[in-house]
């Protein structure tokens, strides 16, 4: 994860695994991280991998993840981040691009 955030000349101070089944009781099969970059402001980073296509209604409950992330961190999280690695829906991407995530 962090040799891919690197070649996006992503540089994190902290970057944090959170356990989305004990914290948010999901059990989605993704990576979620919470980081600080060198401005201090605090990054989402949600990692998937899965052989299937990523529908619009899947990238809306993504973007919850972000949503809670804030409530459970007690503050805002301004960049977000998703690294895909499957088949992605154009609605779905069109739908990140559109609420500021970067994909790679």
């Amino acid at each position: 994860m962090i040799d891919k955030l690197q070649s996006k000349n992503i540089v994190l101070k902290k970057l944090t695994p959170i356990d989305i089944k004990k914290e948010f009781n999901s059990r989605k099969k993704i990576k979620l991280y919470l980081g600080i970059d060198l401005d201090r402001y605090y990054v989402c980073i949600i990692y998937i991998k899965k052989k299937s296509k990523i529908l619009q209604k899947e990238a809306l409950e993504l973007m919850e993840f972000h949503k809670r992330l804030e409530k459970f961190n007690d503050s805002a999280v301004k960049k977000k981040y998703i690294y895909i690695e499957a088949p992605i829906c154009s609605k779905a991407k069109e739908l990140f691009q559109k609420e500021k995530w970067k994909i790679f």
